[in-house]
């Protein structure tokens, strides 16, 4: 049984339209996620050790002022593309499309202003919450007005994102959501004891500004087969890593599926990724440098978190071969992530 709380949380500043921020709270036996109508940002997801204890297990803010300032996607539902896209440009039946430049020479997580800085319209449900906004044509340089929708369910140990769009004109669209996690719990010093294995044959090669080359690399005998359980910061060394920012390539399919798994030995909490995207971002917080101030003082420092971003493959609308990542008019974008929750 799950149950919907809906609260205020803030304001947004006079100069970002000063529209109210509402809160939802998802609570069933075993998860507790809260979650906002600004950015659909999950600000606090508490889940159970093995001696049934609650931990906050993702790294955010107390107030929505942390979230309205800079700071790295904790949280968010990022769109229209998430991850990079090459130069900030593409073509489209023969017109070229320039976004804004907010990662170096390329264009990240839908650019100046993307869907994590604005507020959307939430409907509650018997076990979620869902939110819509209209993303209009031109909007951050993306062509057509979009229409999406992105559903939270809880049921259980389960966290379902499901995510919808509809557009007037053909556009690249790949949204994902961007939480940080520690399963030692939010504030802990880093992820080094957590043990990860990924679904994934192939990997993404990148150039220096974390772009894909264009290969699609076999995983066997490097770094990035994490096909069988590592520990993390064993690995790390291992391979002398400075850590992970990339995609791993996911057999494609419609069907949900088993992508990822991670396992924290000292609390026994596991967390499942099961998805219907062809990739997924495995990022260790290599950005993160303790500057930030998290939930109840705690700081951030580099590999105090991990992201498993489930999208499309990065800069995908500059590559041919790599999945197709345009929706076109009359077509439907329905993408379901779920996140499971469990103890061993």
């Amino acid at each position: 049984m799950t149950t919907v709380r809906r609260e205020a949380f803030g304001r947004m500043p006079p100069e970002e339209g000063g529209g109210e921020v509402e809160k939802f709270v998802l609570q069933s036996d075993s998860v507790r996620v809260e979650i906002l109508s600004f950015g659909c940002i999950i600000t606090t997801l508490e889940t159970k050790d093995r001696d049934g204890q609650f931990s906050d297990v993702v790294l955010g803010f107390d107030t929505l002022e942390g979230y309205t300032r800079k700071h790295p996607f904790f949280g968010a539902v990022v769109g229209r593309v998430a991850n990079r896209i090459a130069n900030g440009r593409f073509s489209l039946d023969g017109k070229e499309y320039q976004l804004f430049l907010n990662n170096g020479p390329n264009s990240l997580h839908g650019g100046a202003k993307g869907f994590d800085k604005v507020l959307w319209s939430a409907q509650v449900l018997p076990n979620g919450v869902r939110f819509f906004r209209l993303s209009p044509d031109g909007e951050e340089g993306y062509p057509g007005d979009l229409k999406v929708w992105v559903t939270y369910t809880l049921s259980g140990r389960e966290l379902a994102i499901n995510y919808q769009a509809q557009t007037s004109k053909t556009t690249p669209i790949s949204l994902t959501n961007h939480a940080y996690f520690n399963l030692a719990g939010q504030g802990s010093r880093d992820v080094y004891d957590h043990e990860i294995s990924i679904e994934a044959d192939s990997y993404l090669p990148v150039d220096d500004t974390k772009i894909p080359t264009g290969e699609v690399a076999a995983v066997q005998g490097t770094g990035f087969d994490l096909r069988q359980p590592v520990e993390l910061g064993k690995h790390l060394q291992k391979f002398h890593l400075d850590g992970f920012d990339h995609n791993f390539c996911l057999h494609q399919g419609q069907d949900r599926r088993l992508v990822a798994r991670v396992f924290h030995p000292p609390t026994g909490r596991t967390m499942e990724v099961h998805t219907t995207q062809p990739g997924i971002q495995f990022y260790t917080g290599n950005n993160l440098d303790g500057s930030l101030k998290g939930k109840g003082a705690a700081t951030y420092p580099k590999h105090s978190a991990f992201c498993l971003e489930t999208q499309n493959w990065p800069d995908a609308v500059n590559k041919p071969h790599f999945p197709n990542v345009l929706l076109h008019p009359g077509e439907e974008y329905n993408h379901t992530t779920w996140l499971v929750f469990n103890t061993a």
